[in-house]
């Protein structure tokens, strides 16, 4: 590691330095320099002297500092004399700058200070200025003034001009030198603070350094003109500031920062190398204390550090150059007087007991660092270490300070600093008493408030034996009462008392001749880091305690009674010990989908920052960070308002992933982010989830209660439910719903209260959740790591092949203009060829070929074509005259295998599943599982408990033809639709015999098809083929097949009931619009999947959007308006698994009627509520259709169907159930 320094300066002014490879402190060889602040930098270090002065020191180097002066000697032609330096009254100086407009004889240039020295006398630079020698004595010439000048003289060259140089090379590297006044500008008032920054904005080998200061009258000033060449620069420029600023720091890159007067903060923005100086002033609040504001800041690159007036130190969330403002405040633990931000953001600081101290842990993703530790380096020629207040000759008898002191190692509280003092001794005499007048010690404690005098315990300290071993409290310094012959007096006088100790004492501070003694160590009151290269990898060997006890020396300060109590006390009640805030980092690149036209990716920097208060409560903030049109802007989105994090598939990149917020769902426009490789995008991810979760209190797996579903992608997500869910007055707006992705890949979910849930991948297999594993975010423990269950789940990719007769060449794939592409789609919109066609994402490999599909709806010949007349219409197997069009459907097969908590059900594959829905505080010995196979037969599972919830073995239930849809309800009561369409109730199920006995025939709505439908506990809906939604009516548990069928709705696929229906004052249902889109009722209320909803800019390709309807009750199931939720990729949603009641309204707070959380939309709704959907008069017609009379319920041994037999299906008498038969697993 090559070497760097350290700079610190005493109380006294004295500057001292201390290297990182030598691990001594070394004073300035100017014994008369006294400094007040120093300020550092690379390669450089600014001060203010105690003169008002302003000194650099530069660091010693190989490569001198050279800087070449240069002057153009200029002549005309005349007919007499030739060329003479006579010019015309129009011309240039005889002897001027390059341009001609400045006057430059040799004598007017002067060394800018002491600190240079010429190199040799002026010379005549013999290269012209295209680079090749001359031959003339370095003349030029040209026609006229200014033109373009050669070496060769011409017949028309009436001008000519030489270029004089000279070099001088700074002599003072390695010393601190003083800054002349500016001649002839007005110089700036006696400075108080100054500080150097911004050497990291430029990427040039040769970086220069931004110098700013601040005068006693509170003004800003700014260094110009300093470069590689010319390091002290060339005058001072006022900054016009809103008020008084007391004092400024600026970080190495574009961050300044200023505190004011009366302790609020200024933050300059728009630094950069084009305006150095910046454009504007923004006040930020100082940090939440009670009494005061903030006396010191310091900046880093992206970093900001605070010490208020109680010397508590802050940490400023969120900063970057493009939010040089940050985000809030976070308080570390520690009190420190001033505190320095050096390379690489580490922290220094000079705590209340005037010792220096370094910030242990500062990382890139941790940069509130963990804790303090003291600079432990030698000092003079002695092998001393110098510590915190060591050897500042202090006499008098030591006193409890304050709780605040710095008194660990570790904010944690891991291991902690044990501090030590050396108790007075009564030979010691006093030091003489130092002058204040014109002395630092004034100016350095003139705006400080006096050092907190915390009231002294009552308890005495115990007397006899055991007092001997008892630690000497500690203390605290206070300069300002050492100043004064009172303060000296008080000391002297309480030197040797013994009676109980003061809160604070005050000690003569004494001067020797030549400064401090060999034996003695400084007293600390300002510290510089910014030169000193060490970062939280370095090896400093006064960085590197070699144990916490032993780095308490001399006048460290020591537990107070008090603390040691209170220690004891928590020993003994093992309470956990109270830890520093901290802020933990990390930070990437990514592509963001930009939301404004034109849309495209654009390149940004991401940063996620999480802070952990003193009570171990975090919170999160996710930023952007991007550029537009040269001006550095950000987005932030606090992780608390997250609702889902998503994967999505977007063109051009296939590891894109959406955020979800409240906000953005009602923008209809989610944070869309794309990483570079699926590792990064599941990495950001789970980072994001778990902070997500442990915002929201959300640890291990989902409960029983959890609403199941599944993305357009397969990903299973999950929301734990309130009660405020299904609150008929305080709904929870579905916008703010979180969703938590669970591991694993499905299409569909169906669970219950009792914590069984099953799930169906693309590829038909089934699987049971098994629950063991880590939720999202979490790390699985070390022992389960190697336990968790693979799953796999495949899908079926289709491509079709599209080609037109033509007259000469027969089928060809040259289509005509408005024909669809020759490879395409379905639908023929996208172009999809064998090459351009990829599995839905990287996570899948291909397992099969390309291949024609034979097994394709509608026929194929033994080609596999199918012909039309024109696209599209209708497709055939079979080739007529009249077909002119023809397609071919291509099939490959894609796995994904990936590690999730779920168990394979083997070996049948599954289309169709379905789980009793039943209440939480039900019990049942097993919980009925049925489904459905892919050839339709009907199976139900045996040996399924809470426990197993994987069963035992399938039981095969007989019939007649293959199903299509099943569902159970919480009654045992089972319906299900066969192929042809027809509608069946399996009677007598119950839970002794599971299997039922028959089949009944129920008729479908008049002149419509059913093909799916679900069962509650009272309640059966059903949706036809044409997309319409149907309840059942007159359903008892005595009568549970029900007397009639109602239009509720169309556009509707899918339905879902839960285990609480309208019987029991809560109504939960789903249904599934055409195009991705799910109803559910919770507590008389709705939920959607929409592919599409108002205000979705269409930009937003990516279907189903989770939606919530809402007045849906008893009286009126078709509700009033609709609350608009997230969207985006939804595909299946259950709620079947929800039991949790509402909490009841209180009528005299909620009123006469239920409130809506949202106001209703008026694009569905309009200026008064509608009907959802109106019912077809071709189905029900003008006035509501009778119901079928009720039938007597009989109870004898041998079922009787409800409705007339059909003679198709059951004959004149009930049919006889097939035999059931059990299915090996």
């Amino acid at each position: 590691m090559s070497s760097s320094l350290l700079w610190a300066v005493d109380v006294y002014g004295k500057v001292y330095s201390l290297s990182t490879t030598r691990g001594r402190w070394e004073r300035d060889e100017d014994t008369l320099l006294e400094l007040k602040r120093v300020t550092a930098g690379q390669r450089c270090s600014w001060g203010i002297g105690c003169d008002h002065h302003v000194y650099l020191n530069i660091d010693p180097g190989e490569v001198p500092i050279r800087y070449r002066e240069e002057t153009y000697e200029n002549q005309r032609w005349n007919p007499v004399d030739g060329f003479t330096d006579v010019l015309l009254p129009t011309d240039r100086w005889a002897w001027s700058d390059l341009t001609g407009v400045t006057a430059q004889p040799l004598h007017s240039f002067l060394l800018p200070s002491n600190s240079w020295e010429w190199e040799g006398d002026w010379y005549v630079d013999q290269v012209c200025a295209g680079g090749d020698p001359t031959e003339t004595g370095g003349w030029e010439y040209a026609v006229d003034f200014p033109a373009n000048f050669s070496r060769e003289k011409k017949w028309n060259s009436c001008v000519c001009r030489r270029r004089w140089i000279r070099d001088r090379i700074y002599k003072a590297r390695g010393s601190w030198t003083k800054i002349p006044l500016d001649h002839p500008k007005q110089p700036p008032l006696p400075l108080s603070d100054i500080s150097c920054g911004g050497w990291e904005m430029s990427d040039e080998p040769g970086r220069y350094h931004f110098l700013w200061g601040v005068s006693q009258q509170g003004q800003v000033w700014f260094r110009s003109g300093i470069l590689p060449l010319v390091p002290e620069g060339q005058c001072w420029e006022e900054v016009e500031a809103p008020r008084e600023v007391a004092q400024i720091s600026a970080g190495p890159g574009d961050l300044l920062w200023a505190v004011l007067w009366d302790g609020q903060l200024l933050v300059r923005t728009g630094i950069c190398l084009d305006s150095p100086t910046g454009s504007s002033w923004v006040v930020v609040d100082s940090p939440p204390v009670k009494e005061g504001g903030t006396i010191h800041v310091a900046v880093g690159v992206s970093v900001v550090w605070a010490v208020t007036k109680d010397y508590k130190v802050w940490f400023r969330r969120g900063v970057n150059s493009h939010n040089p403002c940050g985000s809030g405040w976070i308080s570390i633990g520690g009190e420190m007087m001033m505190v320095d931000v050096g390379l690489n953001d580490q922290v220094w600081g000079v705590g209340e007991d005037r010792g220096l101290y370094f910030r242990k842990g500062v990382t890139p993703s941790e940069p509130s660092g963990r804790g303090w530790i003291p600079v432990s380096a030698q000092w003079g020629h002695s092998k001393k270490m110098v510590q915190p207040s060591a050897g500042c000759g202090f006499g008098g008898q030591l006193t409890n300070a304050s709780h605040g002191s710095v008194l660990t190692c570790e904010d944690s509280g891991d291991t902690e600093l044990l501090l030590t003092t050396t108790p007075p001794r009564p030979q010691d005499n006093p030091k003489a008493f130092i002058p204040t007048s014109d002395s630092f010690i004034s100016s350095l404690v003139a705006d400080r408030e006096p050092l907190r005098t915390p009231t002294p315990s009552p308890k005495k300290p115990p007397q006899g034996k055991d007092s001997e071993a008892t630690p000497a409290p500690m203390c605290n310094v206070d300069l300002e009462a050492a100043q004064s012959p009172q303060g000296e007096a008080s000391s002297l006088g309480r030197a040797g008392d013994v009676g109980p100790p003061t809160s604070v004492a005050t000690y003569p501070l004494g001067l020797e001749s030549l400064g401090l003694g060999e034996e003695d160590g400084p007293v600390w009151a300002w510290i510089s880091g910014g030169g000193c290269d060490v970062d939280h990898t370095a090896q400093v060997t006064w960085l590197r305690p070699a144990d916490p006890c032993s780095t308490a020396l001399s006048i460290t300060p020591v537990e107070p009674e008090a603390s040691t109590a209170r220690k004891a006390e928590t020993t003994t009640s093992k309470e956990p010990v109270e830890r520093s805030a901290s802020v933990w980092v990390r930070k990437g690149s990514m592509r963001w989908w930009r939301d404004w036209k034109p849309y495209r990716w654009v390149d940004v920097g991401v940063a996620l920052e999480q802070s952990t208060n003193v009570n171990d409560k975090r919170d999160a903030i996710f930023f952007i960070y991007f550029t537009q049109y040269d001006e550095k802007k950000y987005l932030h989105v606090f992780i608390s308002d997250v609702t889902v994090l998503v994967p999505v598939l977007k063109e051009n990149s296939h590891h894109a992933f959406a955020v979800y917020t409240s906000d953005s769902t009602k923008q209809r426009w989610p944070l869309i982010l794309a990483a570079q490789t699926e590792k990064d995008m599941a990495d950001w991810l789970s980072l994001l989830a778990g902070c997500c979760c442990e915002a929201r209190g959300i640890r291990g797996t989902p409960s029983r209660q959890a609403l199941w579903s599944v993305t357009s992608k397969g990903d299973v997500m999950v929301h734990e439910p309130s009660p405020c869910l299904e609150a008929p007055a305080h709904t929870l707006p579905c916008d703010m719903m979180f969703w938590l992705q669970v591991p694993g890949h499905l299409r569909c979910v169906e669970s219950n209260s009792l914590g069984v849930v099953w799930g169906i991948g693309y590829d038909g297999t089934a699987w049971v959740y098994s629950g063991s594993g880590s939720a999202a975010g979490e790390e699985p423990p070390q022992g389960d790591r190697g336990i968790l269950p693979t799953q796999t789940d495949g899908r079926t990719v289709y491509i079709f092949e599209n080609q037109r007769w033509n007259p000469m060449t027969g089928y060809t794939d040259k289509l005509l203009p408005t024909d669809r592409f020759p490879w395409s789609d379905d639908n023929g919109f996208t172009e999809c060829t064998k090459s351009t066609t990829h599995p839905p994402s990287p996570q899948w490999s291909w397992v099969t070929e390309w291949a024609v599909d034979f097994a394709f709806s509608g026929g194929t010949d033994k080609e596999g074509w199918q012909y039309a007349a024109d696209f599209p219409v209708t497709f055939h197997g079979n080739k007529s005259l009249k077909d002119f069009v023809r397609r071919r459907r291509w099939v490959r097969k894609c796995k994904i295998t990936l590690t999730a908590p779920w168990q394979e059900v083997p070996p049948i594959p599954l289309s169709d599943i379905t789980v009793l829905p039943s209440l939480a505080q039900s019990s049942m010995e097993q919980v009925p599982v049925w489904g459905l196979s892919d050839k339709g037969d009907v199976l139900c599972r045996l040996g399924v408990t809470p426990q197993n919830p994987a069963g035992s073995s399938w039981l095969h239930v007989g019939t007649d033809q293959p199903f299509k849809s099943i569902s159970i309800g919480g009654g045992h009561q089972v319906w299900a639709i066969a192929r042809d369409r027809a509608v069946f109730y399996r009677g007598s199920v119950s839970a002794s015999n599971p299997a039922g006995e028959c089949w009944y025939h129920i008729p479908s709505p008049p002149k419509q098809s059913l093909r799916q439908l679900s069962v509650g506990r009272t309640s059966v809906y059903a949706v036809d083929e044409n997309s319409n939604l149907w309840y059942r009516q007159g359903l008892t548990p005595s009568y549970p097949q029900g007397s009639a069928w109602e239009l509720i709705s169309n556009n509707v696929t899918k339905v879902s009931v839960g285990p609480l229906d309208q019987v029991s004052t809560m109504l939960f249902f789903c249904a599934t619009f055409s195009g991705k889109l799910t109803y559910f009722l919770l507590q008389y209320q709705v939920w959607v999947i929409a592919d599409w909803v108002p205000g979705c800019p269409s930009e937003l390709s990516v279907p189903g959007a989770v939606c919530h309807r809402l007045g849906v009750g008893p009286m009126q199931p078709k509700g009033q308006s609709w609350d608009y939720g997230i969207g985006g990729g939804w595909e299946h949603i259950s709620v079947r698994g929800n039991s949790t009641e509402a909490l009841r309204a209180n009528p005299a707070l909620t009123g006469s009627t239920p409130r809506s959380p949202l106001p209703a939309r008026p694009v569905l709704t309009g200026s008064t509520p509608r009907s959802p959907l109106p019912a077809t008069p071709a189905l029900t017609g003008s006035t509501p259709r009778s119901p079928l009379p009720a039938r007597p319920v009989l109870t004898g041994s041998t079922p009787r169907s409800p409705l007339p037999a059909t003679p198709a299906l059951t004959g004149s008498t009930p049919r006889s159930p097939l035999p059931a038969r059990p299915v090996p697993y």
